[in-house]
């Protein structure tokens, strides 16, 4: 362990055998996103095990073209949530749009293009079917992409495909 830079740590990495070869496979792979292969080469360098390289956060930053605080957050990750936790994306529900139709207005509004042709109308197409939709009161702000598709994914192309 000569050559190893090995600082007082709060989060040491410690990978065993199995764990090194999944990430050597993972980043072998390039199948993943940017960022996780770059969390798999830190924790490989960090790695202060027999097999392990042992390198300081800087010398990982600087090697990986990265942050010393990227190597932290990594180091830290692995060891308060584990292994698994550093390769998978976290959900996050504030980053998610809300859905606009949710299964009762998505309802509604199918029932409503299904229904009966409005005044003035030979059939039921896209224009009057938007024009009703975008008056219901559980629709939010759809515009007429939205009810479009909506349409389109549950409902027959007559609808969706009709011009307007």
């Amino acid at each position: 362990m000569a050559g190893k830079e090995i600082a007082v740590k709060k989060h040491v990495v410690r990978l065993s055998a199995e764990e090194r070869a999944k990430l050597t496979d993972f980043i072998g792979s390039g199948k993943r996103s940017a960022q996780f292969l770059t969390k798999a080469r830190i924790l490989l360098k960090a790695d202060v095990s027999n097999a392990g390289e042992g390198w300081s956060d800087g010398k990982i930053a600087e090697a990986l073209d990265t942050s010393v605080a990227n190597v932290e957050r990594t180091r830290r990750q692995l060891v308060e949530e584990g292994f698994e936790a550093v390769l998978i994306r976290k959900y996050n529900p504030k980053c998610a749009r809300p859905r606009i139709f949710d299964g009762a207005a998505e309802a509604k509004l199918i029932a409503l293009a299904c229904g009966p042709a409005p005044a003035g109308y030979a059939q039921m197409d896209s224009v009057p079917a938007r024009r009703k939709g975008r008056r219901t009161e559980d629709r939010g702000k759809a515009s007429d992409n939205t009810i479009g598709r909506t349409l389109k994914k549950t409902f027959s192309n007559r609808i969706s495909n009709s011009n307007g």
